[in-house]
């Protein structure tokens, strides 16, 4: 089976952030994502989807985002059933986040404008080292390129 989302869009109000029983954090936001067609005569559409996210990035995102921010998103549908207050059966649909980035630019506390680019790698993160396979020289041939090409 295939599921995978990957939305972009801006936060319609601050993520949420609760801890479970357990301890586990968890941030819930919605966000407003605009349609890409246009009715003749009429404004653009926006659909507004409710994301989850659990433990780290869920810090993450309470730390770093807030109202208006434009985030993207990549994770999995889910849909779960509940009841309301009064009683009712409900159904709820989310997405369930993988991976967050910033998709534009934050701003600094006085309010300016800071392009960050995107998610900047922790501190001590270190680039892994490329895994070359060691040869020797006979595993190469000379093509003689004399006459015809090979292929």
């Amino acid at each position: 089976m295939l599921n995978i989302v990957a939305i972009m869009g801006r936060l319609v109000a601050d993520p949420e952030l609760r801890t479970t029983a357990n301890g586990t954090n968890v941030c819930s936001f919605r966000i407003a994502c605009d349609r890409n067609f246009v009715s003749q005569g009429q404004d653009r559409q926006a659909d507004f989807i409710d994301i989850v996210v659990w433990r780290q990035a869920a810090d993450f995102v309470c730390k770093y985002f807030q109202k208006g921010s434009m985030i993207a998103v990549d994770g999995a549908l889910q849909s779960r059933n509940y009841k309301d207050k009064q009683g009712n059966s409900r159904t709820a649909v989310e997405v369930v986040a993988n991976h967050i980035s910033f998709a534009g630019p934050s701003k600094k506390p006085g309010g300016q404008a800071v392009d960050d680019g995107g998610e900047a790698p922790p501190k001590d993160y270190r680039e892994p080292a490329p895994a070359y396979s060691q040869g020797s020289a006979d595993d190469f041939a000379v093509i003689d390129d004399n006459d015809d090409l090979p292929f």
